[in-house]
């Protein structure tokens, strides 16, 4: 009973305190009652610490010299054990900066720790104490956030990035202002943050650069390439490449994936593909099976973009993969995916440089210049690049057979099917055979006009591989594919199989592996995908 009586006198003291600072016409001659409110702090019941939780924000600009000692004070009650007194001390730190914004780094600073909480209505208040820190002052408060991304503690850290992409991100017409200045602001920010990322991470943080006025479409060359160098530096183009270090390979594909809209706008694809050819092509055979597809899709998204300096260097590279999963003999493995990656890569790459392709495949292009090297003799080249051709054709044909084939087969299968779970099944599997065709179409596309002697490569968005969302093609845009052409060249949809090639065997099981090639060949995509790990070890994942 007698606790109560004193934990009553202590909230009417406290009153006392409030009512006699809020009458006063110069407050600052009642340092005794500020004084008061502050001790209450240390030794007052629950109720009375609520009380100065909100008293001490409320006459804090009154009283500068006890500055440090109210800040102490309001940051004790915030730790207090009792959630009713945390959230109204929570409350009260955006105020204690309304006329003191010098005290806005530090208590950011110390909210951001407070993201972390568990307590819902507890956490409610932070966000809503830190949103109102940042109407008051962005620079100082995005610093002070931003300062926990670049060297906070784990699970802090990852509740502020967590808040900035939920509830900063998306008011950023709100908060950056003026716009350009805050966009330059943030932008240094985050590349200062950037040492020690995911991989979800760091792409949510080139989404939100990629997002800024200063980054947007009418962007001078300088930023976008600004961009460029962002990505650059996440994949680490500087480091010796290691190809049982899979942090750095998943770093790799997935920059490589993020790079490529801003190649399309114009960026420098050069270092991407020098490193590619100088560290990854020379050990491509030693990387894990199912990263090799990505990079060669990455690859391929960025050689309409290379330069014809880069292309003729990357050239002989791209001819000696096509020639290993090219095979001379019908009887030899492939992987239709390699294929139709590499002869992608090889046609946009010698659409910049074609004569260098006289000297690698043994065709009589002529420029003019001295690289044609007419007078040489390349004629076996050209005789083994073409039984590549041929012999690939037919594998892939027989491949198409079997792919149609079973297109029908699951047609049936599924109108049989009696349960949800059979008919998923099946149409994955229809799926399965649909993207086949796909990578089986577009190879016997692209190696039609290889048979020329002097060929012209294709250099514009006619092809569109199967790892891109399926085009809408007219049926004139696919009636030149369906063309019959005779059993010598090779080539054409509509060429019958060979006896060899109907006969099953050897060749059968070739096409099986081949076809499972196209499903086993990596991710879709690349993207998304964790890396880090450099510093605090943390995973790309």
């Amino acid at each position: 009973m007698g606790a109560v009586i004193g934990d009553a006198k202590e909230v009417e003291k406290l009153y006392e305190y409030g009512e006699r600072l809020n009458e006063a016409k110069d407050k600052a001659q009642h340092v005794s009652d500020y004084e008061g409110i502050l001790n209450a702090v240390k030794s007052g019941s629950t109720k009375a610490k609520q009380l100065a939780a909100q008293l001490i924000p409320r006459f804090f600009k009154f009283f500068p010299e006890l500055d440090k000692q109210a800040i102490s004070a309001q940051f004790d009650l915030v730790e207090e054990e009792e959630l009713a007194v945390r959230v109204q001390a929570i409350r009260g730190l955006p105020l204690l900066c309304k006329d003191n914004p010098d005290h806005v780094s530090k208590i950011v600073d110390v909210l951001g720790q407070l993201l972390a909480c568990e307590e819902n209505v507890e956490r409610d208040a932070v966000h809503k104490a830190v949103l109102s820190l940042l109407r008051q002052d962005v620079n100082a408060s995005l610093t002070a956030l931003f300062k926990h991304v670049e060297i906070g503690m784990e699970n802090i850290r990852e509740k502020v990035i967590a808040f900035l992409k939920e509830k900063v991100f998306p008011l950023k017409a709100e908060l950056l202002k003026p716009q350009v200045e805050m966009e330059r602001r943030v932008t240094d920010l985050v590349k200062k943050s950037l040492q020690d990322v995911t991989g979800a991470e760091f792409k949510m943080f080139v989404d939100f650069l990629k997002s800024f006025s200063i980054f947007g479409d009418n962007a001078p060359p300088e930023r976008i390439q600004e961009l460029i160098e962002v990505i650059e530096g996440q994949a680490d183009l500087d480091a010796q490449f290691n190809v049982s270090d899979v942090d750095h390979i998943d770093r790799m594909i997935s920059c490589m994936f993020m790079a490529l809209p801003i190649f399309v706008r114009g960026a420098s694809s050069s270092r991407f593909i020098n490193y590619f050819n100088k560290h990854i092509i020379p050990v491509f055979d030693k990387l894990p099976e199912e990263r090799k597809l990505d990079f060669l899709k990455s690859l391929a998204g960025s050689s309409p973009y290379a330069t014809a300096q880069d292309s003729r260097q990357l050239l002989p590279a791209i001819v000696q993969l096509l020639k290993t999963y090219m095979p001379r003999r019908k009887i030899e493995e492939t992987n239709f995916s390699y294929v139709e990656c590499l002869l992608y890569t090889f046609h946009h790459l010698a659409h910049k440089t074609p004569n260098s392709t006289n000297s690698l495949c043994g065709y009589k292009i002529v420029t003019g210049q001295p690289s044609d090297r007419l007078g040489e003799d390349f004629s076996d080249i050209n005789k083994d690049f073409t039984e590549r051709l041929n012999s690939t054709e037919e594998i892939v044909r027989v491949a198409m057979k079997k792919l149609t084939q079973g297109m029908a087969d699951h047609n049936k299968a599924i109108s049989a099917a009696k349960t949800e779970d059979e008919k998923a099944k099946i149409k994955a599997e229809q799926q399965k055979a649909t993207n086949g065709l796909r990578v089986c179409n577009n190879i016997l596309i692209m190696t039609l006009p290889l048979h020329a002697k002097s060929p012209s490569f294709i250099g514009d968005n006619k092809i569109n591989p199967s790892w891109k969302e399926h085009r809408k093609v007219t049926p004139t845009a696919t009636a030149g594919v369906k063309r019959t052409v005779g059993p010598s060249s090779g080539t054409g949809l509509g060429s019958p199989a060979s006896k060899m090639a109907r006969g099953g065997g050897m060749q059968n099981q070739i096409v099986n592996r081949a076809l499972e090639g196209l499903s086993h060949g990596g991710r879709s995509s690349g993207r998304g995908r964790g890396f880090g790990g450099r510093g605090r070890g943390r995973g790309y994942r």
